[in-house]
């Protein structure tokens, strides 16, 4: 006569085989042993300085039209760094387009660089628009902010660049009322 294994141990027999098979899908992918392949490199970005020349960085407009930042070149320039979904960003905003409005021909010349999706800008602006142009970038750990300097990767940041393309400046954090124009005298 064949006597049944109590059910409790059969319950305890399944929930082993559940987890072995689990951790048989979840752990070959993270051996730490010596037969485990090392991770990918990260890319290594040295954050600009003040001093060091503007880092040589084209991106993307509003179009898809290429924008060499080299071509900026000739007059001071502040580029901003911020994103649509960034508070501090978007409160400093009117100040930078008011700023940029009174330069003139001669003056500071303003660059947005989203760290945003095109869409994302795009619905931004029709909120509040800004008259100075933009430029587009993904996150990541060598974007264009981090080459500006950003090493920390926060929002908002500004970088003042002189006219013959040196940083002279750096700014992580919202500009204060009234902050931008002594901040962009050097």
């Amino acid at each position: 006569m064949r006597t049944r294994p109590p059910r409790r141990m059969v319950v305890v027999v399944v929930i082993a085989a559940v987890l072995g098979i689990g951790a048989g899908v979840w752990l070959p992918g993270r051996e730490t042993g010596p037969a485990s392949a090392p991770p990918p490199p990260r890319p290594v970005v040295a954050p600009a300085r003040p001093g060091d020349p503007l880092p040589a960085i084209t991106l993307p407009d509003l179009h898809g039209q290429s924008v060499d930042l080299a071509r900026f070149r000739g007059r001071p320039l502040l580029i901003n760094v911020w994103a649509s979904w960034c508070g501090p960003c978007v409160e400093e905003m009117p100040a930078l387009t008011a700023f940029a409005a009174g330069q003139g021909a001669g003056g500071v010349q303003v660059l947005g660089l989203a760290l945003d999706t095109p869409e994302g800008v795009r619905d931004f602006l029709t909120r509040i628009p800004v008259t100075y142009p933009i430029v587009l970038e993904t996150p990541g750990p060598a974007d264009a902010s981090v080459r500006l300097g950003n090493a920390q990767g926060l929002l908002p940041y500004s970088v003042l660049i002189d006219a013959q393309g040196r940083i002279v400046k750096q700014k992580l954090g919202p500009f204060a009322a009234g902050e931008i124009e002594a901040w962009a005298r050097h």
